[in-house]
């Protein structure tokens, strides 16, 4: 592998510095730093950050190949700066056995765009009703230790209880999409003043705490890790503060569009904003920043979740829920958190990197941008302004909400390994 000198970034946002990579490592940081033979990539003052890890994407395969693959996945998550993604496991069959998820694993690593960890179910089929083959899917060769039902709650108390009880032996994490399903039937979008005035059947906020605030306190009692999905509300967000300042080993993560778009969008009935959990009120949107800003939040995780356009071009009751989210997630964050002052670069990198590998226990991601370290890495340049074209994505679905939409920011080079898997902002 050859060596590559990246020159003149900005590492996490700071004063410029080099970058020589050699053999799949970080060789060397630096002023003037050079290197025989080595490609030069002249940064000219861009963001070098620690390339991406989502803890939360939708690859769709096995099963779903007309949303996403893992090919069209992993290339669009290369082109979002992301150089690891978690493949959640509502596929068909659902990954809820040690053959589906090393399938999935397998995929990933011949694809090679970036590493894929999958998520094992956390029940069989994703019923709810018995625990699926947690231990197995741990001790497989994907080495599974993040479990979700997610697009189904586990919404029966003593389930969760035992799944808890049982990560707990190997240290893992059940992720939990916080949703009490009898308070959401024929739910189509946040519960307010805009569903009031549209008919639409409303989602209350109070259905995804509840189950926080249930988990939580599962959490606590046997101690053990649970992880929140897509929270959304900013009553969620003072039960995990409270949570926390307990002690319960309990993270969360928000996405991007709950971060900047609201359900007054839903106005125009286009069915690309519908997604679940809804998008809420400007009141949730800037609790869910700020609570991103000071930790309550703990990371930024995509919900990628890609449909083909006959699923999404139709009535908003039939259309359905999800977003694609891992081309644009950084622009979006950059708009919402960077260019408002509530994060710096550094903070960029913590949400989106250190702790979502943390959480997930992806190794050789999220690490420091120094020597010694795995060259997994993502230059962002941080002055760029344009349009959103979907034309233009990796992924095979193109359900996003911000067509047409400016966002700053745009990934111009991502590496794996020390591999450019991105140049120039095309994909290798």
């Amino acid at each position: 592998m050859s060596k590559i000198l990246i020159r003149g970034a900005k590492v996490l946002g700071g004063e410029p510095q080099d970058v020589l990579i050699d053999g799949g490592t970080i060789a060397e940081v630096g002023v003037g730093l050079s290197a025989d033979g080595a490609e030069v990539v002249e940064a000219g003052g861009k963001v070098l950050l620690p390339g991406l890890v989502d803890l939360h994407t939708h690859l769709r395969e096995p099963g779903r190949e007309d949303s996403e693959t893992v090919l069209t996945g992993t290339r669009a998550a290369a082109s979002g700066g992301y150089t690891a993604v978690f493949a959640m496991a509502n596929t068909f069959p659902v990954a809820d056995t040690a053959g589906v998820v090393e399938q999935v694993y397998r995929l990933g690593q011949e694809h090679g765009y970036c590493d894929v960890q999958p998520i094992g179910a956390v029940t069989v089929g994703l019923e709810g009703r018995k625990l699926a083959e947690l231990g197995a899917m741990h001790e497989s060769a994907a080495g599974v230790t993040v479990f979700s039902d997610d697009g189904k709650c586990v919404d029966d108390a003593v389930i969760m209880r035992r799944a808890l009880e049982y990560v707990k032996a190997f240290g893992g994490v059940v992720a939990q999409h916080a949703q009490e399903p009898r308070l959401t039937e024929g739910a189509q979008m946040n519960e307010g003043v805009v569903s009031a005035e549209l008919g639409l059947g409303g989602w209350p906020a109070v259905a995804e705490e509840s189950i926080i605030a249930r988990d939580v306190l599962l959490a606590e009692h046997v101690g053990s890790r649970v992880h929140i999905c897509h929270l959304s509300t900013a009553g969620s967000v003072e039960i995990v503060r409270w949570a926390k300042s307990r002690g319960i080993d309990v993270t969360a993560e928000v996405t991007p569009h709950h971060l900047l778009l609201t359900d007054e969008l839903v106005r125009s009935y286009n069915p690309v904003y519908k997604v679940n959990p809804p998008l809420r009120t400007e009141r949730d949107v800037l609790a869910l920043r700020e609570a991103l800003a000071d930790g309550t939040i703990d990371i930024v995780a995509t919900d990628h979740a890609p449909h083909p356009h006959e699923d999404k071009d139709c009535e908003w009751a039939a259309a359905a829920m999800g977003m694609v989210g891992l081309e644009t997630a950084l622009s979006v964050v950059q708009e919402t958190m960077v260019d408002t002052g509530l994060l710096d670069w550094a903070g960029v990198a913590d949400r989106m990197s250190v702790k979502p590998a943390q959480i997930g226990r992806a190794q050789g991601h999220g690490r420091p941008v120094s020597a010694g370290e795995p060259a997994n890495l993502v230059l962002v340049d941080t002055e760029y302004r344009g349009q959103v074209n979907p034309a233009g994505f990796a992924s095979r679905s193109r359900n996003t909400p911000y067509e047409g939409r400016e966002l700053p920011g745009r990934v111009t080079h991502t590496w794996l390994r020390g591999k450019a898997t991105l140049v120039d902002g095309k994909l290798t």
